[in-house]
C-alpha cells in the first residue's frame, strides 16, 4: 500500500512531510495545499501558483496557495508500472469474494413445514347379502357405516438428494404405514431410486390410493390376487425414462413376499423368511404414453410379478397383466368435459404340488364428467375361479361378474359425494347380490396434483 501512496504523491505534487498546518483560527479539516519537492525538476513555467510565498491580506484572508490546486503532472512509464504493482498487491491481499453455490433442483435447506394433508373417507352402504363380498379392505364391507380411511399424506424435498413422501393410515383399530419411501432427485441416465415401503406399479389402479378411484370399491381381481391393501411392501425399485421420441419409462422393483394384506398370490400370511433372492418378490413394468392429437391420449401398459408361494420347496407365482387408459377431452370445452376409458385384465399362474393353477381377471370403465362439478361412470368385472386345487379360494369355482353406475358431485377439489349401485352375480352362490352406497370425501391441507 505504501507504493501506492508513493505513486500518487509523485502523480501531484505532494509531500505529506513539507505541508504547513494551517491557522489556529480556521477549521483544522481544511488544509493548504502542500507545497511539491519535485517541482524542481519540473520547468519553470509548469510551477504552480502555490508553491509561492502567501501574503497577508488581514486576520479573514486565507493563504492564497490553499485557495489554488496543484496542476496534475503526467506520469511516466516506470511509475505506471509502480501503481500498477501495488493495486496488485493490494488485490492479492483483500479478502476472497463469498462463495457462490449452484443451487439444484429442489430446495437445498429444508423446510421445517412439509407438504401435509389429511384425507377422510366415510361411506354408508345397504346389501341384499348377510355376508358382502367385498375384497378390498377400504371398501363399504357391511350394511350401514363405514371408516373407509382417515389418511395423513406428508411430503417434502430432504436435500438435494431426496424427497420424501409417507402415506399413514388411521382406522378406528389403529393406524398403518401405508406408504413411506425416499425418492432420488437427479439422477444420471434418466434414473431414479426410490426405497422403504411403497405400492408397486404393477398397473394402473394399485400404485393409487382410494381418494384417487372413480369408484367407492376396490375392483375384484385385484382383490383376489394381491389382497385387500393391494400389491405392497419393503423393498427398493428402480426405473428408467428411455431417451425416445414418446413417453416410455421402464419399471424394476423388489419387495418382500409376505403379507396377507399385500402379498396373497405369494408367501401372503406365511412369512417364510427370506434365503435367497428368489425369495423375495419381483416387480416389472413398461409404463408408455401417447399424444394421438390435442383431445385424444393414451396411456398403456404392461406389467409381471414373480414371487414364491408356500405350497411347496421352490414353488412359485406369477402374474402378468395389461392395462389401457384412454381420454378425450376438447381443449375448447369451458365446461371442461372429459372421457376417462380405463381397463386392466390380469392372469395368474400358480405353481402347486403336481399341478398349476390358472385364473383370470379383468376390469373396464368409463366415466364421464359433463359439468364442472359432475361425473358419471359405469363398471363392469369379471374373474375367473379355480374348480380344484385352489386352497386360497377353495369356493372360487367359476366366473364371478360386478356391474357398478356411480354419480359424483364435486363441490370443490377438496371435497366430494358420491353415490354408486352395484349388481354382483357368482355362479356359485344362489342369486345375485345388489349394493347402494354413498360416501363423503373431504381433504384439508395440501392438495397435490393427481397422476395421468
Amino acid at each position: 500500500m505504501w507504493v501506492l501512496m508513493w505513486g500518487l504523491s509523485v502523480g501531484f505534487g505532494v509531500s505529506a512531510q513539507d505541508a504547513p498546518q494551517p491557522p489556529a483560527s480556521e477549521d483544522p479539516n481544511q488544509v493548504e495545499q502542500p507545497k511539491d519537492p519535485s517541482a524542481a525538476q519540473e520547468p519553470e513555467g509548469d510551477q504552480p501558483e502555490g508553491d509561492e510565498e502567501p501574503q497577508a491580506q488581514g486576520d479573514e484572508q486565507v493563504k492564497e496557495g490553499a485557495q489554488k490546486e496543484p496542476e496534475e503532472v503526467e506520469l511516466d512509464e516506470d511509475e505506471l508500472r509502480a501503481l500498477e504493482e501495488a493495486l496488485a498487491a493490494d488485490a492479492q491481499n483483500d479478502p476472497p469474494p463469498p462463495p457462490t453455490t449452484n443451487a439444484p433442483v429442489g430446495r437445498i435447506l429444508q423446510s421445517m413445514n412439509p407438504d401435509m394433508s389429511f384425507i377422510l373417507d366415510v361411506a354408508g352402504a345397504w346389501f341384499s347379502a348377510e355376508e358382502p363380498r367385498q375384497t378390498g379392505a377400504h371398501d363399504p364391507n357391511r350394511t350401514g357405516f363405514t371408516l373407509q380411511q382417515l389418511e395423513l399424506h406428508v411430503e417434502s424435498s430432504v436435500d438435494q438428494v431426496f424427497e420424501m413422501d409417507a402415506n399413514i393410515v388411521f382406522s378406528l383399530f389403529g393406524v398403518e404405514v401405508e406408504e413411506a419411501f425416499a425418492t432420488t432427485l437427479g439422477l444420471p441416465a434418466n434414473l431414479q431410486v426410490r426405497a422403504g415401503q411403497f405400492l408397486t406399479r404393477f398397473g394402473r389402479l394399485n400404485p393409487t390410493h382410494p381418494h384417487s378411484w372413480s369408484f367407492l370399491d376396490q375392483p375384484i381381481v385385484n382383490g383376489k390376487f394381491f389382497g385387500g391393501e393391494g400389491s405392497r411392501g419393503l423393498g427398493g425399485e428402480l426405473s428408467w425414462l428411455a431417451p425416445v421420441p414418446w413417453f416410455v419409462e421402464v419399471v424394476g422393483a423388489i419387495n418382500n413376499a409376505d403379507g396377507a394384506c399385500c402379498a396373497r398370490s405369494f408367501f401372503g400370511g406365511q412369512d417364510l423368511g427370506v434365503d435367497t433372492p428368489q425369495d423375495l418378490l419381483a416387480t416389472v413394468a413398461l409404463k408408455q404414453f401417447f399424444e394421438l392429437n390435442p383431445s385424444w391420449s393414451l396411456f398403456w401398459g404392461l406389467s409381471m410379478q414373480t414371487g414364491p408361494n408356500p405350497t411347496g420347496q421352490g414353488n412359485r407365482t406369477e402374474i402378468y397383466g395389461t392395462d389401457l387408459f384412454l381420454r378425450y377431452r376438447p381443449l375448447s370445452d369451458p365446461n371442461r368435459s372429459n372421457l376417462n376409458i380405463q381397463a386392466e385384465s390380469m392372469l395368474r399362474r400358480r405353481q402347486v404340488p403336481d399341478d398349476v393353477l390358472q385364473d383370470w381377471g379383468l376390469y373396464a370403465q368409463a366415466v364421464y364428467q359433463f359439468a364442472l362439478q359432475w361425473e358419471v361412470g359405469a363398471r363392469y368385472e369379471q374373474v375367473s375361479g379355480v374348480r380344484q386345487g385352489d386352497t386360497l379360494d377353495p369356493d372360487w369355482i367359476s366366473d364371478r361378474r360386478r356391474v357398478s353406475v356411480q354419480a359424483t358431485y364435486y363441490p370443490s377439489h377438496f371435497s366430494r359425494w358420491r353415490i354408486q349401485g352395484a349388481y354382483d352375480d357368482a355362479d356359485w352362490f344362489d342369486g345375485p347380490d345388489f349394493a347402494i352406497m354413498t360416501a363423503l370425501e373431504v381433504l384439508i391441507g395440501a392438495h397435490g396434483a393427481h397422476n395421468y
